[in-house]
């Protein structure tokens, strides 16, 4: 039947937990850096000024799209990410992606980067259904991730530099559009890189619909 978010849970946040301020300290490489700055050009377009980012990490991204003028709220498992992001001056909590305590239909804007890789696909579909409950009608969702290409499967990552090793969970193109369609419009999607760091952007909305 294949594994449950919540039997990884445990293990992600001891990973990121023992990597926290070496992830803080590392720098962001520039494909990512345009990845967020396109899409605060998508919300500056429009009225997306409360913004949720999920799996925030170490907060940078938070941080900067706060900088920016938006309201931001961070979540991530972590608690050592956390109590960086709130370093950063950045409203921050700990929750997982299925327990995301917060009102429906309360953000404009969801940001997600490489994070909804490690839910299973098992909870996939749970967690989009999720989201899309916190997000008013007419936003915008950035959810980016690795997979396609020879990335494929799920289980924990060969060779991870974190301890324990990571549970990933790699969809083609087709796999990752599929599940985005089942609560989202998709607005924008393209491939950076290739091999191993090939890397699927999704820019996606929520319907007006009340479904």
């Amino acid at each position: 039947m294949g594994v449950r978010y919540d039997e990884v849970i445990d293990s992600l946040r001891t990973a990121y937990d023992g990597r926290a301020e070496w992830r803080d300290g590392t720098a962001k490489t520039p494909w990512k850096l345009a990845e967020r700055e396109a899409f605060l050009n998508r919300l500056r377009d429009g009225d997306h000024g409360r913004l949720l980012e999920i799996g925030a990490g170490a907060g940078q991204d938070s941080a900067y799209f706060q900088a920016a003028g938006l309201d931001v709220v961070a979540v991530d498992l972590s608690p050592a990410m956390v109590v960086l992001c709130r370093k950063k001056g950045v409203d921050a909590h700990v929750m997982d992606f299925l327990h995301l305590g917060f009102a429906q239909e309360s953000f404009d804007a969801v940001y997600a980067m490489n994070c909804l890789l490690h839910v299973p696909d098992r909870d996939l579909s749970a967690v989009l259904d999720a989201v899309h409950a916190l997000m008013k009608p007419g936003g915008l969702f950035y959810l980016g991730v690795y997979g396609g290409g020879v990335l494929s499967g799920e289980g924990p990552f060969e060779g991870d530099d974190h301890r324990p090793p990571r549970f990933f969970s790699f969809r083609s193109d087709e796999q990752i559009q599929e599940f985005a369609r089942e609560s989202f419009e998709i607005v924008d999607f393209h491939v950076v890189g290739s091999g191993t760091l090939r890397f699927q952007s999704l820019t996606l909305r929520r319907g007006f619909g009340t479904g």
